[in-house]
C-alpha cells in the first residue's frame, strides 16, 4: 500500500509528536578518559509529568541531567528539550528550564530577598518587576518573615526551598531537580514534597534524580532507572514492581504452636510454597486475591487465631535490588 502523506505532514506530525515531550534524548553519550559515564541513555519525557531519575551512585544521573540542561557537552547522541536541540539550539533551551542542582546555589551573604532580587536582576528584569517576583516567590515557598533574615539562620529546609524558589524567578515550563531533598528531615521532606506536586499541577515538567526510593514512588507518574550509565529500566511505578513479583499475603499467628498448621492451609488453598520468615508470622505470593476469603475461613476453622492480616506489596527498593544489586539503603551507606 502506497503512502500517500505528503513530506510536510510527516514533517508536522512529528513535530506535533515531539512537542507532547519535554525531554526527547536518543543514544546520549558521555565520556571522562576511560569512563564512559553515559553509554546510550533514551529518554522520553511527557509534557506535564513529573519523572523520577533513579540509580546507584556515579550511575550516570546527574551527567545526564547537566547534558539535558546544557551544562555539559554530550559526547554523541542527541536531545530535544520542548523540540529544542540542546547543541545547536542551547539559548533557547536555557530559557525553558530551571535547575536546582544537589547543592544550594544561593549567596549565604544575602538575605533571601536580596538573592531572588539579584537572580531576577540577572535575567534581565526591572528592578520593581524583580522585587514583585521575589515577594511573589517568598510567599509560594512560606518564607515571607524569614525574607530579610541572613541566610547563616537558615535551616537546610529553608536553603533548599530558596533554592528552588531561585529557578523558578523565569517561569520555565521545565524544572530540573537533582535530589532535591537530600539531608532533609523529614518534615521538611515532606513539605518539599507538597512543593514539588504544587508545581506539577501549575503544568510544569519535572524531572527528579533522587537517591530516595519513595520520594519516587510518592511523586513521579514514571520511573527511568540508570546503572553503569545504561538504562535499565523504565514504567510507572506499579509497572516496575510488577516485574520483581505479585504482591505477598502475610498472617501474623497469635500462638507459635499454630505455624505448622497453618502453613499446610495456606500451601493447601492458595497452592503455593508459603514461608515462615518469624516464628508468628507466615508469608506467601498471593497470585490468585480471590481465594484469600477462602484461606481465612479455613484458618478460622482450623481454630488458629490471627493478630493481623496484610498485603506487601512489591517496593521500588526490591525494583531498585534487583536492576542494580543493591537495596537503597546500602547505596546510601556506601554514599556516606
Amino acid at each position: 500500500m502506497m503512502d500517500h502523506t505528503s513530506p510536510g505532514t510527516g514533517r508536522a506530525a512529528h513535530r506535533a509528536a515531539t512537542a507532547s515531550l519535554a525531554v526527547e534524548a536518543h543514544g546520549l553519550v558521555k565520556v571522562f578518559g576511560a569512563n564512559r559515564a553515559v553509554d546510550g541513555v533514551d529518554l522520553f519525557v511527557p509534557a506535564g509529568a513529573i519523572y523520577g531519575f533513579l540509580g546507584p551512585n556515579g550511575a550516570g544521573k546527574t551527567t545526564t541531567l547537566n547534558m539535558l540542561a546544557t551544562l555539559l557537552r554530550p559526547d554523541g547522541g542527541r536531545a530535544l528539550v520542548f523540540g529544542h536541540d540542546v547543541q545547536r539550539e542551547a539559548q533557547i533551551v536555557r530559557q525553558l528550564i530551571g535547575v536546582t542542582g544537589q547543592y544550594a546555589s544561593v549567596d549565604e551573604t544575602l538575605t533571601a530577598t536580596e538573592n531572588l532580587v539579584i537572580f531576577a536582576r540577572l535575567l534581565g528584569l526591572p528592578r520593581r518587576s524583580a522585587r514583585r517576583i521575589a515577594g511573589d516567590l517568598l510567599e509560594r515557598f512560606d518564607l515571607t518573615e524569614a525574607g530579610n533574615r541572613p541566610l547563616s539562620k537558615f535551616s537546610g529546609g529553608m536553603r533548599r526551598r530558596l533554592d528552588l524558589a531561585a529557578s523558578l524567578i523565569a517561569q520555565p515550563p521545565l524544572i530540573f531537580l537533582d535530589e532535591p531533598t537530600t539531608g532533609l528531615d523529614p518534615r521538611t521532606r515532606a513539605q518539599m514534597w507538597e512543593t514539588i506536586r504544587s508545581l506539577a499541577t501549575t503544568g510544569s515538567t519535572i524531572l527528579l534524580t533522587t537517591q530516595y526510593l519513595d520520594e519516587a514512588d510518592q511523586l513521579a507518574d514514571r520511573v527511568a532507572v540508570i546503572d553503569h550509565g545504561r538504562m535499565v529500566a523504565e514504567g510507572t511505578p506499579d509497572q516496575l514492581k510488577s516485574t520483581v513479583g505479585v504482591a505477598s499475603l502475610q498472617l501474623r499467628l497469635q500462638a507459635a504452636d499454630d505455624a505448622a498448621e497453618a502453613l499446610r492451609i495456606v500451601e493447601s488453598v492458595l497452592g503455593v510454597a508459603a514461608q515462615l520468615p518469624e516464628a508468628t508470622l507466615v508469608t506467601a505470593p498471593m497470585a490468585d486475591p480471590e481465594r484469600v476469603t477462602e484461606l481465612l475461613l479455613s484458618i478460622r476453622n482450623a481454630g488458629i487465631h490471627l493478630t493481623e492480616v496484610s498485603v506487601q506489596k512489591p517496593t521500588l527498593d526490591d525494583v531498585f535490588l534487583a536492576l542494580t544489586g543493591k537495596t537503597a539503603a546500602e547505596e546510601k551507606g556506601a554514599k556516606t
